[in-house]
């Protein structure tokens, strides 16, 4: 017997419908060696486009798609930003499921994995050069809309409120139930700054006593691709640098590092900014520790290692 319309709708979830609700890991055995402290990662890669991206993109489409800037209402404009690359994902991924175009400017390092995964979507992807780093994608994306603002919906997500937004409504509100609201600490690496700034604003409001630390790239020539470095970026227009507590200035060698020890140790494949989160938080337990200080820090586990598997440092010594 065919299935009825009733029946198809009880066979999965959409994908818009799997976005958020993402699991908490417990990555203790990371500070075991560290008494009172409790370290766990908020598992983002389980998002459909496997990434935290899927959030803030999402939240950016759905208030487009009612202002009447995409979708039915405009059929034939294209959404249009720049991207490191999950973003761009998550942006394609939503493209291919709700079918508007989607126009993406791309700094030429992004891993190849990543320029796979944006074709097979079949996204337009315009690649700039990797020098420039996602600055260099900013530009050609404000030239591009210039030139023809009629054609592109810009979603910029740098300087577009829906991002920050998505963490505010979900990412927190998630974070405090899976904890109890007994978190101490919340780590998360700056890019955008949307996860940073929706997240700090929120679990401020539930408990101001917890610590809010954000974490940049030491410098702006680093291996951890999609941070900004915002003394020398483009600063994000919803970057707010009065919000965090601290911020922590982060080494790619040590983030590469703590990918393959959360691999080999946990079974955990995380990307790189990740890693770069994980080893901040790692910073941090041994000061609450060596204070003599009980903690909770929870962090952000921002894609999987699925798009960086073509680094070499998976395989160096």
């Amino acid at each position: 017997m065919a299935a009825t319309a009733t029946d198809v709708s009880k066979l999965g979830k959409s994908v818009v419908e799997r976005i958020g609700n993402t699991p908490m890991l417990n990555l203790t055995r990371i500070v075991s060696h560290l008494p009172g402290i409790t370290l766990l990662g908020k598992a983002e890669f389980a998002n459909p486009g496997g990434s935290v991206k899927d959030r803030p993109a999402l939240s950016i489409v759905q208030a487009a798609m009612a202002a009447g800037e995409l979708g039915d209402a405009q059929p034939e404009r294209s959404l249009l930003d720049a991207t490191s690359g999950n973003t761009g994902i998550a942006y394609a991924m939503l493209g291919a499921a709700l079918q508007f175009p989607v126009t993406l400017c791309v700094p030429a390092s992004a891993s190849p994995e990543r320029k796979k995964i944006l074709q097979a979507y079949g996204a337009e992807v315009i690649f700039t050069p990797a020098g420039d780093g996602s600055d260099g994608a900013i530009r050609k994306v404000r030239e591009l809309y210039q030139s023809e603002p009629d054609k592109y919906f810009y979603a910029d997500q740098y300087g577009n409120d829906n991002n920050w937004k998505a963490h505010y409504r979900t990412t927190a509100n998630e974070i405090w139930q899976q904890t109890e609201g007994t978190l101490t600490h919340f780590i998360a690496a700056m890019g955008t700054s949307g996860t940073f700034m929706g997240n700090t604003r929120r679990l401020r409001e539930l408990n101001p006593k917890i610590q809010c630390i954000s974490m940049q790239p030491d410098s702006p020539f680093t291996g951890l691709e999609g941070l900004k470095h915002m003394p020398t970026a483009i600063v994000p227009p919803i970057y707010d640098p009065n919000l965090a507590d601290r911020n922590i200035w982060a080494e790619t060698e040590p983030a590469y590092a703590m990918c393959k020890r959360l691999a080999s140790e946990l079974g955990v494949m995380v990307g790189v900014s990740a890693g770069a989160n994980v080893d901040t938080a790692l910073r941090i337990a041994q000061e609450e520790s060596d204070a003599g200080r009980e903690a909770v820090i929870v962090t952000v586990l921002c894609d999987g290692a699925e798009k960086y598997l073509s680094e070499r440092f998976w395989t160096e010594k």
